[in-house]
């Protein structure tokens, strides 16, 4: 298989599915060729096809039938279709990489690890922030992070609407810092607010891990500005991320034989890549070989478990606060569980 390129195909090609077409195509030199473009809106199936390259189709069973040797595939639809899509995916043997949430509720994420197991197949989750050069370049400075500072701010957009901004923006930093932290959940507090939409748009959730540390989390899509960042303290040294910078800062504390300690500065090198180029590389680099992808299907379900406990905690706290009363007279929904 080394020698030969992987045949690929991305399925849901609406703005990021496209994006994953793109970087296909980009991919032909690293042994990817684009094979096949999926979605239900067969003309913008065509579009993007005839942009970056493969064959149109309309669903994903006349594309199996068409090119029975593809190897791989993109899982871009909405979050409601990913366990359909992929178990017929993987049913007939092709590994995947499904973009996250991973599912839509616990319950479908235990279906696709149990379907992955089941047919021997790759499966790995489009958590696109682990693959953020900055947080690449952090691993290495972690020891024992014991509290975390994460802001994720964003102007007001149309877009994603369906989902809250748990969902939309917060599970990103839930997926960093579950594996930063690397330590079962205490306790869990969450707030949040519709303030634009029939959804929460701004909510602050504190966790406290089984090994001291905690985390404190704000995620907002009404916000004034743009704000990616990830702060951590750990013994002697405070580490600060700027995820749309990708830049990484720390400063340590050094003992000196005058007995002063040394703040001592610190800026580890970031290697400049795009993001998506390196999750999909390494997708297909786990396809290759067979091997454990970088974002486990664990992964995904840990990062789904905790956002559907906060939108479980914000909605009691909705109620406790009667903003549910509020939202009922504006005949607005107060938010969405997941079961």
């Amino acid at each position: 298989m080394t020698n030969q390129k992987l045949q690929v195909a991305v399925v849901g090609v609406g703005s990021f599915g496209r994006n994953h077409a793109r970087v296909y195509k980009e991919l032909s030199e690293e042994g990817a060729e684009l094979a096949a473009i999926v979605d239900s809106d067969l003309p913008r199936a065509q579009a993007v096809a005839a942009e970056f390259g493969g064959e149109a189709f309309g669903s994903v069973g006349e594309m199996l039938m068409a090119i029975p040797a593809l190897q791989a595939a993109s899982v871009a639809v909405p979050t409601v279709a990913h366990l359909a899509t992929a178990r017929e995916l993987m049913e007939r043997g092709v590994d995947v990489l499904i973009e996250k949430p991973l599912a839509f509720s616990l319950a479908e994420a235990d279906a696709l690890i149990a379907l992955a197991k089941q047919h021997g197949r790759i499966a790995q989750v489009g958590h696109l922030e682990r693959f953020n050069p900055a947080v690449r370049a952090t691993w290495a400075l972690l020891t024992r992070p014991m509290f975390f500072e994460v802001h994720r701010l964003s102007v007001f957009t149309p877009r994603s609407l369906d989902v809250d901004v748990v969902f939309d923006l917060m599970i990103h930093d839930l997926d960093i810092v579950l594996k930063m932290a690397n330590s079962p959940i205490r306790e869990l507090r969450a707030v949040g607010l519709p303030v634009l939409t029939g959804k929460v748009d701004i909510a602050s959730v504190r966790v406290e891990f089984e090994s001291g540390c905690i985390a404190n989390f704000t995620a907002s899509r009404i916000s004034t500005e743009r704000v990616r960042k990830l702060r951590f303290f750990q013994p002697a040294q405070y580490v600060s991320l700027d995820y749309s910078r990708r830049d990484v800062f720390s400063l340590s504390v050094k003992p000196t034989a005058s007995g002063i300690p040394e703040i001592a500065p610190f800026k580890p090198p970031v290697t400049t890549e795009e993001p998506l180029w390196a999750e999909l590389s390494s997708f297909l680099a786990s396809v290759r070989q067979h091997g454990t992808p970088e974002v486990t299907l664990e992964d995904g379900r840990a990062a789904l478990a905790l956002a559907i406990e906060i939108q479980q905690q914000m909605a009691e706290h909705q109620k406790r606060a009667h903003l549910d009363e509020i939202a009922a007279a504006m005949r607005i929904p107060a938010g969405i569980q997941r079961s």
